[in-house]
């Protein structure tokens, strides 16, 4: 008998999606060579397009450190960081991105990743962002920093103030010091026509997502949903070439949809939706398969989550502007799910919870990540009262694998999943 493990199926769009961000990696590996000047930035609230308007290209640290965290790599660089004084309640995205820089910078794909030309610093609701670009100016002496401040959505509204004040800071600090780094002029025109193609890809985002609403949900919105938001969260927002996916991701979902068919998993689609979840908070990136796994294996479906809004809440929404690109990049910032308050979290998760018909909402609290954690306690008792459903509570960390217990993780969602059965016997 053959202890072959079977393979893991994936859609379409992941193999392309995987593609994509293959040659990201590979141009990154390259561009010193070819003389590309390379920003480091973040996921939330950032600035893509405006980035590679002046052909710069971007690097992620999150994205390297979730890559690395799926590949079991992130360990390895979280105990470098230690070593050195790291805390270990400290943010394990900064560890394991330290940890990385401490061997060499070589990336998720085994290609090294190239020294910044310039830190980019769009801090949105994280104040860990903060405190670890000032770790990585020290890292890298002499890189000029770009500090885009964006305001605190404090009483749940964007004001033209707001707006005014990082347009701004676009105006006299961002844009002139990517001129001075690039080499190029600010070209309005050519930004303008990215935002035309961000505004093209969040469309048909907003479609695949949407479509979880119906019975049985096509997609999973939590775990097939990373991949999903990878190319439009990352650097590939402003592209043709996001646009191209976006088509071929809804294409496929329609597809699904006219059969009838429910999410595909990594062990082929799932054939009876069970139980419809809200779910809080980031996935375990060191055991991502398994954590999918208890889920499908209840024919748990996650239909909506905060997670997969982290670069974007445009089901709300909003769209990059052409005509006002630079107010439209402000806002976009202000408008991230960790610059929202928690009045507008929990509002914006028992919207989801009503319009996706689910039957319970899950938090899985991140140990590290204060910028998702802060509340979610207060959150959940709130939603539960207001919405009348089940709710449940799990804990993990983002890339270390110590704080990731499957048995525990596993006998809390049965026990969950067990009070959903129940409760949905009551309610025939």
């Amino acid at each position: 008998m053959s202890n072959k493990k079977p393979e893991v199926q994936k859609e379409k769009s992941m193999l392309l999606q995987k593609e994509m961000i293959a040659g990201l990696f590979k141009d990154l590996s390259t561009a010193k060579e070819k003389g590309k000047k390379v920003v480091y930035t973040f996921v939330p609230g950032n600035i893509t397009e405006l980035i590679l308007s002046f052909d710069m290209l971007p690097v992620y640290p999150e994205i390297n450190a979730l890559q690395s965290g799926m590949r079991k790599k992130s360990w390895e660089y979280i105990k470098e960081a230690e070593k050195i004084g790291y805390s270990e309640d400290v943010c394990t995205y900064v560890k394991c991105d330290i940890g990385m820089m401490l061997k060499g910078n070589i990336g998720p794909t085994d290609e090294k990743i190239p020294d910044p030309d310039l830190l980019l610093l769009s801090y949105t609701g994280c104040f860990t962002f903060m405190k670890w670009f000032e770790n990585l100016e020290r890292l890298y002496p002499g890189v000029p920093v770009a500090m885009l401040h964006t305001p605190y959505q404090e009483d749940g509204k964007i004001t033209p103030g707001m707006v005014d004040y990082m347009v701004k800071q676009l105006k006299e600090d961002v844009i002139p010091k990517m001129e001075k780094v690039s080499g190029k002029k600010y070209d309005e025109a050519r930004l303008s026509y990215m935002l035309e193609k961000s505004a093209l890809s969040e469309d048909l985002l907003v479609k695949v997502l949407e479509s979880a609403k119906l019975k049985p949900s096509p997609i999973d919105a939590y775990f097939a949903g990373v991949y999903y938001i990878g190319p439009i969260f990352t650097a590939f927002r402003g592209t043709t070439q996001a646009v191209d996916y976006y088509s071929e991701l809804y294409k496929e979902i329609q597809e699904r949809i006219s059969l009838k068919q429910g999410p595909i998993t990594p062990e082929g689609e799932l054939k009876e939706e069970k139980y419809r979840l809200v779910v809080e908070g980031p996935p375990n990136w060191t055991n991502f398969r398994e954590f999918w796994k208890i889920f499908y294996d209840m024919g748990a479906v996650i239909v909506a989550s905060s997670y997969t809004k982290v670069g974007g809440v445009y089901d709300m929404g909003f769209r990059h502007d052409p005509k006002n690109p630079l107010e439209s990049l402000s806002r976009y910032c202000m408008g991230c799910y960790t610059n929202m308050n928690i009045p507008q979290r929990v509002e914006l998760l028992c919207h989801y919870i009503k319009e996706y018909s689910a039957d319970g909402f899950l938090i899985n609290s991140i140990k590290s990540c204060n910028s998702f954690s802060a509340g979610q306690l207060l959150m959940m008792r709130e939603i539960e009262q207001r919405m009348g459903v089940s709710v449940g509570f799990i804990e993990s960390d983002l890339v270390d694998p110590r704080y990731f217990s499957y048995a525990n993780i596993k006998n809390r969602l049965e026990s969950y999943f067990q009070m959903l059965e129940q409760r949905k016997l009551i309610l025939q």
